[in-house]
Formats: structure tokens, sequence, C-alpha cells
């Protein structure tokens, strides 16, 4: 077959592909992958940290991963769970209860984060009763009406599809360098947890709340980390007025923050959870996870799915879980990951457009600055993100305003391929900041 160059293919993408679908950063033309490579139709070869968006935690086409697809392949290619009935989905079952935090120990199956989402919202409404979402400015739980219903990280997510879900209220993501409330980094006492209490006396009653709904690191939203001590409060606030607590770890889970999941790594369990992304190492799956008490509640067609829990999906599943484990990814995450913010945080004393560092484990944000103001600067950002892919290296961009340029190699990337994407990111910010 002959292979198409660049200019044929952004023409055909161009008459075939919704704009909504096809046109983002870099989009760039690539032939194959291996582990932490890209290589483009051209041949040029790319570091990526992009990692599929944290879904490659293990690099692109790890050979374990692949052999468990392609046996299973051969046995059985799809067969909708509930109709047909298949060991990979029971087995991926049985290890995932192993290493959930807390009593998270029963799970729905389905494709996407999007769709795990959307089920730990039905499963909370439905259970408790109650209509009422609290979900946190700045955050991004996916793209379908519903949880396009709790994400804010940008109006334009929700642009031209309202009216939403009704009954969801946002709270203040804890966010210490932009502090909603004007404290200063460091030296504040969670007063942003009292926002809540306050929108129970104005807004919604605790009683009618099902759930909050947070992300234990805001991904999209700019990859902020909440400050030591807030999730434990929360997870006070809801068990003192019987609110489910969801976390949307669809971007932290398997081993991204230096644990298996960001619950681990705080040391909060929530009542649901949700995974996608890094659970199969990119083939299609997710799973909303909760304790069999909750789940049992859910009768026989409440909620159901066609391709969740695909039988290649979750071999492949089983053998992420395996090399995880077995290499002890997440620790190594959390080693590295200290290394690199070292690094990175190096930038801030050396140029004054990086506002801030910060991160967890392998999952890491630089925010992009004016200096005098301190205002997001998404322009400065986009020519980082330039200079870095000119020199061989793909990140992408977060935050409302695309200034936080976020780091996500593999959890499996060499130490001297992590050195050379933080080489090559220093020259690339020392070359668009001037």
């Amino acid at each position: 077959m002959q292979r198409s160059s660049f200019a044929d293919l952004a023409a055909r993408v161009g008459d075939l592909l919704a704009p909504s679908l096809a046109v983002d950063w870099p989009n760039l033309p690539v032939s194959r992958a291996s582990g932490t490579y890209v290589w483009d139709i051209d041949g040029r070869r790319y570091l990526d940290f992009v990692s599929g968006m944290a879904t490659t935690n293990l690099g692109h086409g790890h050979p374990r991963v692949l052999a468990a697809a392609k046996e299973q392949m051969d046995r059985l290619v799809h067969g909708p769970v509930g109709v047909l009935l298949y060991e990979p989905i029971v087995r991926l079952a049985e290890e995932l209860r192993r290493v959930m935090p807390g009593d998270l120990d029963m799970f729905f199956f389905s494709n996407s984060g999007a769709e795990a989402v959307e089920g730990a919202l039905k499963l909370a409404r439905y259970v408790t009763g109650r209509p009422a979402i609290i979900a946190f400015e700045g955050g991004f739980h996916g793209r379908t009406m519903g949880v396009a219903s709790v994400t804010s990280s940008k109006s334009k997510y929700r642009l031209h599809y309202e009216p939403l879900l009704p009954s969801v209220y946002f709270a203040p993501y804890p966010y210490c360098y932009r502090c909603p409330l004007g404290r200063q980094q460091g030296s504040c006492a969670l007063e942003c947890l009292g926002r809540l209490e306050e929108m129970f006396q104005h807004l919604v009653d605790p009683s009618q709340v099902a759930a909050v709904l947070i992300e234990p690191v805001l991904g999209e939203g700019g990859y902020v980390v909440p400050p030591q001590g807030y999730l434990k409060g929360l997870r006070e606030l809801c068990d003192r007025h019987g609110i489910l607590l969801i976390f949307d770890e669809v971007q932290t889970g398997f081993g991204r923050t230096g644990a298996m999941f960001a619950a681990q790594a705080v040391g909060v369990n929530p009542d649901i959870m949700a995974v996608a992304k890094g659970i199969a190492s990119g083939f299609p799956l997710s799973a909303t996870a909760a304790p069999a008490r909750l789940m049992k509640k859910w009768s026989a067609g409440a909620h159901g799915t066609t391709f969740g829990g695909n039988p290649v999906s979750c071999a492949a599943a089983l053998a992420t879980l395996a090399v995880l484990q077995e290499e002890d990814l997440p620790a190594r995450a959390r080693r590295l990951g200290e290394y690199a913010l070292g690094r990175l945080r190096q930038l801030v004393d050396r140029h004054p457009q990086v506002g801030d560092v910060r991160g967890m484990g392998l999952m890491i944000g630089i925010e992009f600055v004016e200096p005098a103001t301190r205002r997001p600067d998404g322009n400065l950002a986009g020519r980082v993100l330039e200079e870095c892919l000119a020199r061989g290296l793909i990140l992408y961009p977060c935050g409302t305003f695309n200034h936080v340029i976020r780091f996500i190699p593999p959890l499996t990337v060499s130490e001297g391929d992590l050195d050379t994407g933080l080489d090559i990111f220093s020259e690339a910010v020392k070359s668009a900041a001037g």
C-alpha cells in the first residue's frame, strides 16, 4: 500500500471527519508507535509525553498487552455481557477488586471515561433517591450530555447544548496558585471547604444531594493538586450529610500519580469511582466501581451496555494490571515524578513566565503566566509546545486558557528519555520566553 503524504492525509481528513473530532494539537500524521516513541509518516521519531492522554501508561504496544489481546481475539472478539458470559470480564473484576481503594468491590464495565462517570452519576441518583449533584469549577468529566453538565473546565464544552442536566451545582476547586478565596498559597485553613456548607445554606439542602463528584487531581482544568487535608475534609463533609463521594480517576488511575489510584495516594476512600484510560493500555474500556451494598441496589436493566467489558479489552486490561504490579510501576512513577518536578521547578527561578510547577507522580503541570499580573498566558504555552514539537517532543496543553502544559510520559519511560524530554522542554521555554 502506498504511503500517504502529510498533505494528502490532511486533505482527506478535512473532507471526511468532523472538525469537533479531528482538529486538535498537534494533529501529527503518524505511521507507527512503540514504547515512548511515535514516528511520523516521513520517518521522524518523536518522544511522546502525552501517552494517549494518560492512556498508554505502559507505553505504546507493550508486548504482553498485545499478546494477551491477540490470544483473546482467537477465542472471542465480542459478546454482550449478560447475553454471553466469558472468563476475561470475571477475572478482570477479581483482579481489580484486589487493587481498588476501600471497599470498591463490584463493577459496571463500559467503554470510555465519560460512560464511567455517567454510570457513577446514575448509580448515585438511583440508590439515594436524591436529585442533586455537586461538581467543581474547572472539572472535566467528558462530553456526553450528562457529564457535560458537570464539566466546567471550559465553557465551550457546554456551548449550544443547554439546557443540560438539572440540579447540578458547582463549588470552587481548591486551586491554591489561584485561590478562589484570595488566600496565600500554603497559609490557608481550607476555607474553600466552607463554600460547600454555604451552598447547603443558600442553594441546595444537603438532604437533596446524591453525590459530590471530584477529580482528586484536576485534569483538563489545569493539573491542580488539592492542598493536604482537603479531600479528607470533603470525605468528612459527605459522611456528615449522607452524601456519596465520587472520585473521577479516569486520568489519575493505574499508577499515574505514584499509587495505583490517587485515592490511595491521598488516603481517602470514595463511595464510587470512575476509571478508564490507563486500564487497558489503549483498548477501549472503563469501569464504574462501588461497594456491592450499593451496586446490588442497581436493579437489572437499570443501566446497560453493548460493548462495555469487551473480552479483548478485558484481556488487555488483565495484562496491563499484571505489568503494573509486577514491575511496581506506581512506585517508579512516584520516584521519576519527584525527579522531574525537581528539575522543572528550577524553571520558576530562571523564567518569571513560569508561574507554577505542580503534580503527583508522572502527572505534572507547568503553568505559564504574564509575570507582572500572573494572568494565564496561553499564547506563551502554545509557543513552548511548538518549540518542543520542532525538537521532537510531543506535549499537550490544559487549563481554561490552555496556559498549562502537562507532562504525562509513560510510566515505563527510561531515565535517559525522561532527561531528554526535560532538556528539550527547558530549551523550548528559554527560546519561547525570550
